[in-house]
Formats: structure tokens, sequence, C-alpha cells
């Protein structure tokens, strides 16, 4: 039987909200932010809710008020088009407002996360609009000269230890450095549905990797079954239940939504409407 596709984009959302917990309660998380009554999409859109607050990860250093996250999964690539695409959305996002400025573009940030560093669309930024890109922690680098405070996150190159998830959120771990600290983090966390569905795309996504790797996930599998699965199960749940919900909000129709439900979570299309009606159900 073909395994399921990974799920790249759930995960990453459950391991950004990780890695910012400490300033969690002062941040919204909007997920798949749709710009329009059009399929276009912000991967996340993270609104301070406290607009003058610091935020204490480095990964967050430069966040302002709103600010539009795109996500590459390890198997993908940042590219220029991508670039633009997300400079696109930023800029859609401000100016698809009521009134003029009511989202300041001094309050705006990008942040691009791959798993990669993303040479070609860097060098072509830097030749062809003279950008400037500083290393601003391990793995974060700033980019300078355009409209917005933009970073780029290479995953890979994160801190290990300050970024604990994301920074393993790839395919290409070893069990001396990545899969055993990541055990240990994960010991009393196994019901929490973000951190079993982070953990079970690492699991899914090393498994065939290396006989070490593979033996590894199989002992954290084993150890963690019960739990795992049952976080997975709630984590799909909450994750349903916010699309449904703030897509009814957006007006968006019934079937539309079944769609995407499918394409999303692999439901199918017969059982996609008993989802709607379930969540809601007064």
């Amino acid at each position: 039987m073909d395994e399921k596709p990974l799920q790249w984009h759930v995960a990453f959302q459950a391991a950004l909200q990780i890695e910012l917990m400490e300033d969690r309660e002062y941040l919204q998380f909007l997920k798949e932010y749709n710009l329009s009554e059009k399929p276009l999409q912000i991967d996340t859109l993270i609104i301070k809710l406290e607009p003058g607050r610091k935020i204490k990860k480095s990964l967050g250093r430069i966040f302002r008020q709103y600010n539009v996250v795109e996500y590459k999964s390890p198997l993908d690539y940042l590219s220029v088009n991508d670039f633009y695409k997300v400079m696109g959305y930023a800029c859609f996002y401000q100016s698809n407002t009521e009134k003029v400025m009511e989202i300041r573009p001094d309050e705006l940030t990008v942040t691009l996360i791959s798993n990669h560093y993303p040479d070609k669309t860097i060098r072509y930024l830097t030749k062809n609009h003279g950008i400037a890109v500083t290393k601003a922690f391990p793995g974060i680098y700033y980019m300078e000269g355009l409209l917005f405070p933009i970073q780029i996150v290479v995953t890979k190159k994160l801190s290990r230890e300050e970024h604990i998830w994301l920074s393993r959120l790839r395919n290409d771990l070893n069990m001396e450095e990545d899969i055993e600290p990541l055990a240990r983090a994960y010991e009393g966390k196994q019901k929490n549905p973000l951190y079993a569905a982070v953990m079970d795309m690492i699991i899914r996504a090393n498994k065939n990797l290396y006989e070490e790797g593979k033996n590894m996930c199989d002992a954290l599998r084993e150890l963690f079954a019960d739990e795992l699965e049952e976080g997975i199960r709630q984590a799909k749940e909450e994750w349903i239940q916010a699309m449904i919900l703030d897509n009814l909000e957006e007006g968006v129709a019934a079937d539309r939504i079944c769609e995407k439900l499918h394409r999303r979570f692999n439901i199918p299309l017969e059982k996609a409407s008993e989802y709607i009606d379930k969540y809601t159900a007064v």
C-alpha cells in the first residue's frame, strides 16, 4: 500500500508555534490566510496582539505587528519567483483594507523559511536590487533595501539548542546529533498535539534514510506509540475544525471547503460534508 504524502506544512505550523511558545499568548497565528475570495493564501500570518512586544526567540526578533511567513519544505527550494510571489502577497495584504494605511508598511515583515540557503535567489536580488544580506543569528539572515524588513531562515543551520524542533523538521537527520536530543525534548509532551504532529513528521521523513536512524525512529514510535497517535488525532481534529470555521466565517461555500478538506487531509469528498455538519452543530 502506498504511503500518504508527507504533510510538511502541517508539521511546520506546529513547529512554528512551538518555537514561539514563550510569547504564544501575545501572538495570533492565522494559517493559510486567504488574501481574497480567490485562492491566494499566505502560508502563515502572525499578528502581534501587543504591537510593541519584543519576541524572545531569535526567529521572531525581526517581527513587527504583521508578519507574513512563507515555508518551503525540505524537498522544495526558495526561487526568485517564490520571492516575488510572497512580496506580492505582503503588498496585497497591506493594501487590501477599508482605510488607507490601516496596515502601516513599516509594521509589516516577511519571513522566508527554507531548508537550504537560496544562493541563486540572493545573487539575483543582490545584482538587480542592490540588497544587503547580513547574518543576524545562526541560520537567520536579514535582507535590507526592499519594501519591508525580510529575513531568510535556513532550518538546517538554525541553532539546534534554541530551535529544537524547527531545526530538525528535515529529512536528513542523524541519531546522535538530532534524534536523541529530540527524544529528550519530547519526553512529557506526548499528549500535546503540536509536539505530536512535528514528531510524527520527523519520524516518517527520516525512517528510511539510514539503518541506524530507522532503528531509533522505530524505537521512538514504539516508546511513544499511544501518546503519539492520540496527539496526532487531536491535532488533525483541531486543524480540521479551525479550517472549517475560518472558511465559513469568510463566506467560503461548503463545496469549496469539502475540496480543501480532501486536498489537505485526504478526507473523501463524500465524508467531508459530515465534518462541516459536525463542527457547525450547535
